[in-house]
């Protein structure tokens, strides 16, 4: 059985980085996992070929050798994911799809044709889509009926089919799973509010394996919420240490994490002995009332504020999430967020505003209140809302542009990116000694002097620019690295923010046309 692994495009949106990535000769930010996975899942006498279409496109000569094509998606790549369904189903493959959105909305991947859905968790799933193949079945949908896999059992997934090369970081799973019930978050339907872990020697050998194949950069730790289990995370935390250490620091680390990391000073000081670098948070709102009314009571326990800066204390780098268009919402609410994330000096603040994902807490009020303007979604940040929000939805729009705009003004975000810096300055660090240190080539040279050519000579941001480097230089040395990557995003955002005005402003506008067609029928009706 040949089988060609597929994975959709990604529109340009906050995270692609396209501008940033180009600078390292990079293709993409991170690997498709599921779909190693689901390699390291299936018959291992099949054979396997995988291509990232945020690498490469696919060769006639690979869809001519595929007996079986396998695709996986997120919502956000829905429109990339169909079409190479249809492409597929042109050239007579069999196809077979899984991963959140098929899994969210399978009917509308059944429409264009999938032949097998292959929905929620793979390591249960799998084995039933494996012995339909084995009994001849040419279709069929196979779910989990509401069981999740005890993942200490998830092999250790195939790297060796990706093209290292391409991508700026690599991606590993310890959990899934979170103790939380945010009324918007899809993960806990997907998997559930039981964090499971694999074994601390199960992923370590995952890190062995990537080793073994000559990785020596970043790993993102792909949980929704690494710290859903603290005890578990810091069992694998004490065994990864001395792994780190006889290894010579090969990796460094970022995950994502619950805003109650900043209460464990323990986990902190272990996570950044072992490397950790960048955590992601979820704050959504500075809006207290917003966060109760959505559930998520783990933000309004402590200050927010306080919480990000004793977690960049600690050492890790702080990138947050941030969400406009919660019920009940006071108008300003952009502009909170903004002076929010001024004040905790957050470098990489993701910007969206609120959709209803289909089969969360959120979308079901909704569907029942009558809201839902559409009952599919997309949480890319050039989308409107597709519910009808309690204040104009016009104006939340309005709001959320002119924060994006003013968030991903380079003076701002180059002043955002010294002063998060100059606080993680204050960490202790482990040593890690010479062999540690990553050989300097020509492509880093060449983005070296590209961001000081553009940030430190074409632009405003000149003066500023070399003001902030002569002071960490002085302040903290060791993290010009990885300060200058960071002040390296804003390439990205220069160009984004521009699309974020452009398409939501006109679907303002759209919008606002539809709405007085609507009236004006209304009245037309009214008045015969």
């Amino acid at each position: 059985m040949n089988v060609l692994l597929l994975y959709p495009l990604f529109p340009k949106s906050f995270w692609s980085f396209e501008k940033t990535l180009a600078l390292l000769d990079r293709k993409a930010m991170l690997p498709p996992l599921g779909l190693v996975t689901v390699a390291a899942l299936l018959p291992q006498s099949w054979n396997f070929k995988l291509v990232d279409c945020n690498v490469r496109d696919i060769t006639e000569a690979e869809w001519d050798w595929a007996d079986l094509v396998i695709l996986s998606a997120m919502i956000v790549q829905k429109d990339d994911l169909l079409d190479r369904i249809r492409a597929a189903k042109q050239r007579g493959k069999r196809v077979a799809v899984g991963g959140p959105y098929a899994t969210a909305l399978p009917q509308e991947v059944s429409d264009v044709g999938a032949d097998y859905l292959i929905l929620d968790e793979g390591e249960i799933t799998l084995p039933l889509f494996v012995e339909a193949i084995e009994r001849g079945e040419l279709a069929g949908t196979f779910r989990a009926n509401g069981v999740k896999p005890d993942v200490t059992e998830t092999p250790i997934p195939r790297f060796d089919l990706l093209e290292f090369d391409a991508y700026a970081e690599m991606s590993v799973q310890f959990s899934r799973g979170c103790p939380f019930q945010c009324e918007f978050c899809d993960i806990i339907v997907l998997y559930g509010r039981k964090p499971r872990t694999k074994t601390p020697q199960q992923l370590l050998q995952e890190l062995d394996y990537l080793y073994e194949l000559g990785w020596r950069r970043s790993i993102f730790m792909v949980d929704d919420n690494f710290i859903g289990n603290k005890r578990n995370v810091k069992l694998f935390l004490k065994e990864l240490l001395p792994w780190m250490v006889e290894h010579q620091y090969p990796f460094s680390f970022a995950t994502e994490a619950s805003v109650d990391l900043a209460q464990d000073q323990e986990l902190m000081d272990m996570m950044v002995q072992c490397n950790f670098g960048a955590v992601f948070l979820g704050i959504e709102t500075p809006d207290e009332e917003s966060l109760t009314l959505t559930q998520k009571h783990q933000n309004t326990r402590d200050s927010l504020s306080e919480a990000v800066i004793a977690i960049a204390r600690s050492g890790l780098r702080v990138m947050a999430g941030f969400i406009i268009g919660f019920d009940g919402e006071k108008a300003g609410a952009g502009a909170r967020i903004v002076q929010f994330v001024e004040k905790t000096a957050i470098p990489t603040a993701l910007f969206s505003m609120l959709q209803a994902l289909p089969d969360t807490a959120l979308w079901h009020r909704l569907e029942r209140e009558g809201r839902l303007r559409s009952k599919s979604a997309n949480i890319n940040q050039t989308t409107l809302m597709n519910f009808v929000p309690t204040r104009p939805l016009e104006d939340i729009a309005r709001e959320y542009v002119a924060a994006f705009y003013e968030l991903y003004d380079p003076e701002r975000f180059l002043d955002r990116v010294y002063r998060h810096f100059r606080l993680l300055g204050e960490a202790t660090y482990p040593k890690k000694g010479k062999g540690s240190r990553k050989p300097i080539n020509w492509v880093t040279v060449r983005a070296l002097l590209t961001i000081c050519w553009r940030q430190g000579a074409l632009r405003k941001t000149r003066w500023q620019f070399w003001r902030n480097l002569w002071n960490m230089w002085r302040h903290n040395p060791g993290g010009i690295s990885s300060y200058l990557s960071v002040c390296a995003q804003i390439e990205h955002f220069m160009e984004y923010r521009e699309i974020v005005r452009s398409e939501i402003e006109e679907q303002v506008q759209q919008f606002l046309a539809e709405e007085l067609r609507l009236k004006n029928s209304q009245r037309a009706e009214a008045m015969v």
